[in-house]
């Protein structure tokens, strides 16, 4: 039903968060440059599909996998587009991200523009999903980080809504990273279900029946690697290989060698950017198309199918 495929929607975005982080110290080594690309996949046994998909737009995959792909298609503003489909299921998830940083005090504010659409392609629904803002605390000491603000996920077809709110740390109390998260019916201001937790925890549900339950614990998910082409056979725009010179500079702990790729590269955009302007020459994207204020992968799985 339209009530269960909210539930399962919001029980997927409210997992994913936990696996973006698993330091609680703010680091920022990478900027991404324009045109720098991300691949990779991940196997799922346990999806299997007799019809397979065509042109599926990471070649060494195939349709029962759940493959990511993901460019830098603008610079200023920094855009970020991604997107994320596993043929067997008709499941496909388009997105872009950019932030907006605020100073304050002691702290930094980094706000998440942009929004993520999951499609059903055999329900003809969407989901559209917008994302909490980052803070990093005490930016003059140990800096840490938190989530925060507030969220919707909406489905035009159904009419179904669910708003979610990241709660930041209140200053006289050690409660962190929690979340409240309400479904709505449409047109209807009283929630069928409420969510509270800890996004990188346990989430309890207590439905409008009385009944309450366990809705998700992300420490009992299971973990599934991602699969991606070693350095050698990669793209020379593909981050890994973009950035092999900063990365074997911070695990080495050779903070010097590593900021001196990071400028190099840095540098090499810059003068990049400069000589496109002399020549009236435009960027060309290569996996992602504008669309009004969003951006489309050209290879999206509703095109293929």
């Amino acid at each position: 039903t339209p009530e269960e495929r909210m539930v399962q929607v919001l029980r997927w975005y409210l997992s994913s968060f936990h696996a973006s982080r698993k330091s609680s110290v703010a680091k920022k080594p990478y900027n991404p440059i324009l045109g720098e690309i991300f691949r990779c996949h991940w196997s799922l046994p346990q999806v299997q599909d007799a019809k397979a998909v065509p042109n599926i737009p990471i070649p060494w995959c195939t349709h029962n996998d759940l493959i990511f792909l993901a460019e830098q298609v603008s610079h200023h503003p920094p855009i970020s587009a991604f997107y994320v489909e596993n043929g067997a299921k008709k499941i496909a998830f388009n997105g872009h991200i950019y932030t907006k940083s605020s100073f304050l005090g002691v702290s930094v504010a980094v706000h998440n523009v942009g929004e993520g659409r999951v499609s059903l392609l055999d329900r003809g629904e969407d989901y559209v999903v917008t994302f909490p803002s980052g803070y990093g605390r005490s930016i003059l000491t140990t800096p840490w980080l938190e989530l925060g603000g507030k969220c919707e996920i909406t489905c035009p077809q159904s009419g179904y809504r669910a708003d979610i709110e990241f709660k930041c740390k209140p200053f006289w109390s050690n409660e962190m990273n929690k979340i409240v998260a309400e479904i709505f019916p449409k047109d209807s201001k009283k929630a069928l279900v409420k969510v509270e937790g800890e996004w990188n925890g346990r989430m309890t549900a207590k439905w409008n029946t009385g009944r309450t339950e366990t809705f998700l614990d992300v420490s009992q998910l299971p973990v599934t690697k991602k699969m991606v082409k070693p350095v050698a056979e990669q793209e020379k725009y593909e981050s890994r290989r973009l950035w092999r010179e900063v990365t074997a500079g911070l695990k080495t702990g050779d903070i010097e060698s590593a900021t001196t790729a990071k400028a190099k590269l840095e540098d090499k955009q810059r003068k990049e950017a400069k000589q496109r302007k002399e020549d009236g020459t435009k960027w060309e994207n290569r996996m992602f198309n504008p669309v009004g204020e969003n951006w489309f992968f050209t290879q999206a799985l509703g095109n293929r199918m």
